[in-house]
């Protein structure tokens, strides 16, 4: 892959990351050489080390991720709180519906239901607390579930409780749905 590409399909997914990568992972993606995406990513970053940027590339240990520039902390502050405190909007309120109903879940799933990308909403609801993220070794992708602080600010004591749960939760036409569209995937 040329090194331009390869700069533009990293840049991509450390924009719609919802964490940071590491580089076997970015590697991985964009099926490149270890060396070349290190130098690609290293590319980058010097492009956004210009003081006159918002976005900086950060590398933590061996992961990647993009951040603000310190310059922009009180501009970001402000948005975030705003961001948080203010109502979701009907696409939030879709992805955290499916969730709280269908979770643990990936975000696959939930992208396959609603038709669209979710990225931003996801991170948006693990910002607010109201998802969080659950590994497990068995499934290579981050799944998500409700967290006891959304439960409590919309007054249950678990997701049992949620209108319509049984029905909603084991769906048959919805789990046929899906295993098609897994097998398209896959195929």
């Amino acid at each position: 892959m040329k090194r331009a590409l390869l700069e533009e399909h990293i840049e991509a997914l450390l924009f719609v990351a919802a964490r940071p990568l590491s580089l076997e992972k970015i590697a991985s993606i964009t099926k490149s050489d270890k060396r070349e995406v290190l130098e690609a990513l290293e590319a980058l970053r010097k492009k956004l080390s210009d003081e006159s940027r918002g976005i900086r590339l950060l590398k933590t240990g061996s992961s990647w991720q993009f951040v603000t520039s310190p310059d922009t902390g009180k501009l970001i502050g402000a948005y975030l709180k705003e961001e948080v405190s203010g109502e979701l909007t009907k696409p939030s309120l879709e992805a955290l519906s499916i969730i709280a109903y269908r979770g643990p879940v990936t975000k696959a799933e939930v992208e396959q239901i609603r038709g669209v990308n979710c990225s931003l909403i996801v991170r948006n609801l693990l910002m607010r607390g109201f998802i969080e993220e659950v590994r497990d070794k068995g499934i290579p992708f981050p799944r998500y579930q409700v967290t006891p602080d959304f439960l409590s600010y919309i007054g249950c004591t678990s997701v049992e409780e949620l209108p319509q749960y049984e029905k909603l939760n084991k769906n048959v036409a919805l789990e046929t749905f899906l295993h098609e569209e897994r097998e398209k995937a896959g195929a």
